[in-house]
Protein backbone atom coordinates (compact mmCIF):
# COMPACT_ATOMS: atom_id res chain seq x y z
CA UNK A 1 0.00 0.00 0.00
CA UNK A 2 1.16 3.28 -0.70
CA UNK A 3 1.83 5.43 2.26
CA UNK A 4 1.78 9.34 2.04
CA UNK A 5 1.71 12.32 4.65
CA UNK A 6 0.68 15.62 4.93
CA UNK A 7 3.57 17.24 6.18
CA UNK A 8 7.46 17.23 6.44
CA UNK A 9 7.69 16.74 10.30
CA UNK A 10 5.27 13.64 10.32
CA UNK A 11 7.43 12.35 7.22
CA UNK A 12 10.41 12.74 9.78
CA UNK A 13 9.25 11.22 12.71
CA UNK A 14 8.39 7.76 10.47
CA UNK A 15 11.69 7.89 8.87
CA UNK A 16 13.55 8.35 12.38
CA UNK A 17 12.44 6.47 15.10
CA UNK A 18 14.71 7.93 17.36
CA UNK A 19 13.55 11.23 16.78
CA UNK A 20 9.75 9.82 16.92
CA UNK A 21 10.35 8.17 20.54
CA UNK A 22 12.25 11.68 21.46
CA UNK A 23 8.88 13.86 20.63
CA UNK A 24 6.19 11.46 21.06
CA UNK A 25 7.78 8.76 23.90
CA UNK A 26 8.54 5.32 23.69
CA UNK A 27 5.08 3.52 23.49
CA UNK A 28 3.25 6.04 20.78
CA UNK A 29 6.49 5.66 18.68
CA UNK A 30 6.59 2.06 18.61
CA UNK A 31 3.03 1.87 17.96
CA UNK A 32 3.11 4.91 15.02
CA UNK A 33 5.67 2.27 13.45
CA UNK A 34 3.72 -0.77 13.84
CA UNK A 35 0.49 1.03 12.32
CA UNK A 36 2.93 2.45 9.33
CA UNK A 37 4.40 -1.42 9.35
CA UNK A 38 0.53 -2.53 8.74
CA UNK A 39 -0.12 -0.20 5.65
CA UNK A 40 3.57 -1.14 4.42
CA UNK A 41 2.07 -4.57 4.49
CA UNK A 42 -1.22 -4.40 2.93
CA UNK A 43 -2.17 -4.29 -0.87
CA UNK A 44 -5.42 -2.46 0.23
CA UNK A 45 -7.04 -0.59 3.45
CA UNK A 46 -9.12 -4.24 3.63
CA UNK A 47 -6.11 -5.99 4.95
CA UNK A 48 -5.66 -3.53 8.00
CA UNK A 49 -9.65 -3.44 8.80
CA UNK A 50 -9.08 -5.92 11.21
CA UNK A 51 -5.80 -5.65 12.68
CA UNK A 52 -5.06 -4.41 16.22
CA UNK A 53 -5.34 -0.72 16.51
CA UNK A 54 -8.87 -0.67 15.88
CA UNK A 55 -8.85 0.77 12.22
CA UNK A 56 -12.01 2.58 11.64
CA UNK A 57 -14.06 5.64 9.80
CA UNK A 58 -14.93 8.68 11.40
CA UNK A 59 -17.93 11.06 10.84
CA UNK A 60 -19.10 14.53 11.04
CA UNK A 61 -16.65 17.19 10.54
CA UNK A 62 -14.05 13.88 9.91
CA UNK A 63 -15.77 12.33 6.69
CA UNK A 64 -13.64 10.68 4.47
CA UNK A 65 -11.12 10.16 7.07
CA UNK A 66 -10.14 6.97 9.05
CA UNK A 67 -8.34 6.38 12.69
CA UNK A 68 -6.47 4.04 14.54
CA UNK A 69 -5.63 3.39 18.17
CA UNK A 70 -2.18 4.62 19.07
CA UNK A 71 -1.83 5.59 22.90
CA UNK A 72 -4.82 6.15 24.54
CA UNK A 73 -6.23 8.73 23.55
CA UNK A 74 -4.08 9.69 20.86
CA UNK A 75 -5.00 8.32 17.23
CA UNK A 76 -3.42 8.12 13.89
CA UNK A 77 -6.10 10.25 11.52
CA UNK A 78 -5.00 9.26 7.38
CA UNK A 79 -7.12 9.49 4.43
CA UNK A 80 -7.22 7.15 1.01
CA UNK A 81 -5.17 8.86 -1.70
CA UNK A 82 -7.79 7.99 -4.19
CA UNK A 83 -9.08 11.36 -5.04
CA UNK A 84 -12.71 10.26 -5.25
CA UNK A 85 -13.27 7.42 -2.10
CA UNK A 86 -14.51 4.31 -3.82
CA UNK A 87 -18.60 3.81 -2.51
CA UNK A 88 -21.00 1.15 -3.22
CA UNK A 89 -24.94 2.52 -4.30
CA UNK A 90 -25.54 2.82 -0.78
CA UNK A 91 -22.80 5.28 -0.16
CA UNK A 92 -20.32 2.58 2.04
CA UNK A 93 -16.83 3.22 1.15
CA UNK A 94 -14.82 0.21 -0.15
CA UNK A 95 -12.04 -0.49 1.72
CA UNK A 96 -10.98 -2.85 -0.70
CA UNK A 97 -10.45 -0.67 -3.46
CA UNK A 98 -8.13 1.71 -1.38
CA UNK A 99 -4.55 1.40 -2.20
CA UNK A 100 -3.03 4.17 -0.40
CA UNK A 101 -3.29 6.50 2.23
CA UNK A 102 -2.53 9.47 3.57
CA UNK A 103 -1.33 10.13 7.25
CA UNK A 104 -3.13 13.44 8.24
CA UNK A 105 -2.13 14.10 12.02
CA UNK A 106 -1.42 11.92 15.11
CA UNK A 107 -3.91 13.58 17.72
CA UNK A 108 -6.54 13.22 20.65
CA UNK A 109 -9.91 14.50 18.83
CA UNK A 110 -11.77 13.28 21.75
CA UNK A 111 -14.08 16.51 23.12
CA UNK A 112 -13.35 18.78 20.39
Amino acid sequence: MEIAFDNTKLKKLANDFNKCQKEMGTRRAKLFNKRLGDFRNAITLEDVRHLPGRYHELAADRKGQWACDLDHPYRLIFQPLEAIIPTDENGKYIWNEIKGVNIIAITDYHGK
